[in-house]
This record gives C-alpha cells, sequence and structure tokens, in this order.
C-alpha cells in the first residue's frame, strides 16, 4: 500500500498494495520470537485487497494486510464476464463469492492476524475507510493485543450503530457516495452482494469516480487503481453494529488522519465521528492529524500519511 494507484484507502473501494496477496493466518512456525519490532496491519475498505508496504517495511516496521473473506485470489471475483468484451448481461446475474459475509467474518480474518503478529512484537492496526467498521471490531475483542490504532478517513462509529447511519447525518450530505450508485450493476438481492463495474468505459461515469475518489491524481494512477479492485462487496457489512466499546476499544491510543478534499467521508463527517468518539472516552481522546487529500490520497498525500504511520510506530 504504497500510494494512491495501490489501492490504499479508498472508501467505497480500498485496498492495500500488493501483487500477491498476503495470507491472512499463517501458521506459527516454531515458537514465537519477539524482537521489539512494531507490526503495522493494515485492514482494507471496500473492494480491496490485502497487502503490506513496501515503504513503512523498509523504515524498519513490519507490515501485513488482512485477506477479508471474499477478497482472496482464489475467490473468483474477476470472472470472464467481467473481462473485455464484458457480458454484461452474466455480469448482472452471477452469484458472488462475497454473498452471506458478514462484519462477523471480516473481524475474525482480522483478529486472527493480529493474534499472530502479537506473538512477535507491538501491534498497531490501521483501516481505510470501510475498514474502520472492521477495526472497530478487532479493538473490541482484543484490545490488549494492540499498542494503537489509526483510522485514516475511515468509518469510526461510537454514538450511531451503523456506517449508514452516519451517511443520513447532515454532516454527510456533501458526500458523493450515492453519486456513484450509477455505476453498480446487477440486482444485489439476486447476486448476493453490491457489484460495481470498476472497468466501465463510459466517460461520464468515470469522471465522477475520479472526482469522487482521487480528483488530483493522474488518469493512469485513476486507470490504474480502478483496474485492481474487487468488483463485489458484502452487502451486510454497512448495515452492521459496528460500535466502538468504551471498556475495550476506548482504552487503546488512537489516531485519526483526516483526508481535508475527501468527497466521499467529508471532513465535516470526520469531524463528527472523532468529536463522537472523545465525548464517548473523554479520557483518551483522538489524536487528529490532517492531510490535504481526497478519499484516496494523491502521491504527496500518501508519503505524508507513511511519514505519520511510521512516526507512530516509533514511540514506545
Amino acid at each position: 500500500m504504497t500510494k494512491m494507484t495501490r489501492r490504499g484507502v479508498l472508501g467505497i473501494a480500498a485496498g492495500a498494495a500488493a501483487a500477491v496477496a498476503t495470507p491472512s493466518a499463517a501458521p506459527a512456525q516454531g515458537p514465537p520470537r519477539r524482537d521489539g519490532v512494531t507490526t503495522i496491519v493494515l485492514i482494507t475498505g471496500a473492494n480491496g485487497s490485502a497487502g503490506g508496504d513496501p515503504e513503512l517495511t523498509l523504515r524498519g516496521h513490519r507490515t501485513v494486510g488482512v485477506e477479508l473473506p471474499g477478497h482472496g485470489l482464489r475467490d473468483a471475483q474477476f470472472r470472464r464476464s467481467y473481462q473485455a468484451p464484458q457480458n454484461l448481461a452474466r455480469l448482472a446475474t452471477e452469484r458472488s463469492p462475497m454473498a452471506g459475509v458478514t462484519l462477523d467474518d471480516y473481524a475474525e480474518a482480522a483478529v486472527r492476524v493480529v493474534r499472530r503478529a502479537a506473538e512477535l512484537g507491538p501491534v498497531i492496526a490501521w483501516a481505510g475507510s470501510m475498514g474502520g467498521a472492521t477495526l472497530n471490531r478487532v479493538a473490541n475483542e482484543v484490545p490488549r493485543l494492540l499498542k494503537r490504532i489509526v483510522y485514516s478517513s475511515a468509518f469510526c462509529c461510537v454514538d450511531l450503530p451503523r456506517m449508514a447511519d452516519y451517511l443520513q447525518l447532515p454532516e454527510a450530505r456533501e458526500s458523493m457516495i450515492l453519486e456513484l450508485g450509477s455505476a453498480g450493476i446487477g440486482d444485489p438481492a439476486v447476486i448476493g452482494a453490491s457489484r460495481t463495474n470498476f472497468r466501465t468505459n463510459d466517460l461520464t461515469m468515470l469522471a465522477k469516480m475520479k472526482q469522487a475518489l482521487c480528483a488530483d491524481a493522474t488518469d493512469a494512477e485513476f486507470l490504474a487503481m480502478l483496474n485492481g479492485m474487487h468488483p463485489d462487496e458484502s452487502i451486510e457489512v454497512p448495515l452492521a453494529d459496528t460500535r466502538g466499546h468504551v471498556d475495550t476499544w476506548g482504552t487503546i491510543p488512537r489516531t485519526f488522519i483526516r483526508h481535508t478534499r475527501d468527497r466521499i467521508i467529508p471532513l465535516a463527517l470526520q469531524d463528527r465521528m472523532i468529536a463522537g468518539a472523545d465525548r464517548a472516552t473523554p479520557h483518551n481522546k483522538f489524536e487528529v492529524r490532517s492531510v490535504a487529500t481526497s478519499h484516496a490520497p494523491d502521491v504527496e498525500g500518501w508519503a505524508a500519511t507513511i511519514n505519520i504511520v511510521d512516526e507512530l510506530a516509533r514511540r514506545r
């Protein structure tokens, strides 16, 4: 997950950067060896893939991505009907590998990675956008295994239960997320998931996607990002209760990296979630940072974000 082109922290379409997916829960080989190196566990948002970040690794940290259920190399999201020339009629009816996948499933996969990483040393869990829902669940379940939790323009539900609830707030009125609905294909009730045709050649739709997700990116970066996204995503996760609990999630040091140009999770909505979380745990408020970038960071925005996470990981 090196920059925007690596599907870093998208909202409706997020992921981590890696050409080869990282196994979510590789069994330990021999006794664990704690070496004091911080492991940064990356939790993708919607439509993403598992992967670490090479720059953070070069700076001396371990990074590992969580392979969410339905997002693996063998989960058949990239089907023949999705290739060019596309078979749109078939694409609109084929059953999705995401059918029936819930936030519980996402959390279970992420907790496995955190438990394994904690055998080796300190752990920071870092999520973007919809990945914040999974991060809250992980923090509720294994708070003592986490050195810090980090949200990059991510959903942090505390005083309202669901991501969908936050998108109904006045602070979300400038979000472009609903405007991207026309990129969807098929009936979710039929295919068992939301399906987005990221490989559309509709120039109007592509321009709207770019404006919403990464207005500052070059066209080359934008198209590279789109072509790496998984088309299918769970329809259960946005409607799940993902509130952070005061006695678990609320005990962990936390950082929120605001994206000041975000058109998916507007800055006002980010601030609303930060304020709600801080009211719930006034003794343990968010450390807030800001990066002048869109929902998916441009090159400069990603470099600034890496510097922040690097600094957080170096703290003792």
